[in-house]
């Protein structure tokens, strides 16, 4: 049975978590793999993502050009626990899958699965710039792995993905997945993993 979108943001909320509250605040001006982004500027965005996808379940206007200082608030690491769950709780209400929501009227669960692959990607992408540990559950990459790829055309059109990145027979379903994004599975902050 196909899980709601609920269940699954819950999932990736629960292996996203522990990477955050393990970034140290000396890490904050360090690399990612997203070239535009420091940790704090891709904390922030992740938050942003957090909290405007919460507003898209309810079928509001969001405005992804403002960039609040979310990191500025000592309190972060918890208030990134508590801005999750209210994701979750967003879309777990019954209906919510429903319909078309967002500017371009995509149907709900399509928005629901791009939030789902933004906490899974930039949650890999904060583990990797911090030396912390994150692997998707496997029920979250079934769901996000299709979707992402399926999107990827449009995406890099809109400069949100990269070209993508070329990987061995020999990759993972994850490290696919992040290829068709753009990129480098073995990326580490002092260069490429192995070479």
């Amino acid at each position: 049975m196909t899980q709601t979108i609920g269940e699954l943001l819950e999932t990736a909320a629960d292996r996203a978590l522990p990477v955050v509250r393990g970034i140290d605040d000396g890490q904050l001006g360090g690399p990612t793999p997203c070239a535009a982004y420091d940790v704090r500027a891709l904390l922030n965005h992740l938050f942003l993502v957090v909290v405007n996808f919460q507003a898209l379940a309810a079928r509001e206007d969001v405005d992804f050009t403002r960039e609040p200082d979310f990191v500025a608030d000592g309190d972060w690491r918890a208030r990134f626990g508590d801005e999750t769950a209210r994701l979750v709780k967003a879309w777990s209400v019954p209906g919510v899958e429903e319909g078309t929501t967002g500017q371009m009227g995509l149907p709900a669960r399509t928005v629901g699965l791009m939030v789902l692959g933004d906490l899974t990607v930039h949650a890999w992408d904060l583990a990797r710039s911090t030396g912390g540990d994150f692997v998707p559950e496997r029920s979250v990459l079934d769901e996000v792995g299709p979707g992402l790829a399926a999107m990827a055309p449009q995406a890099r059109e809109m400069k949100v993905f990269g070209e993508p990145f070329p990987v061995p027979e020999s990759a993972t379903a994850f490290e696919r997945l992040l290829a068709v994004t753009g990129r480098d599975p073995g990326w580490t902050p002092g260069g490429r993993a192995g070479g």
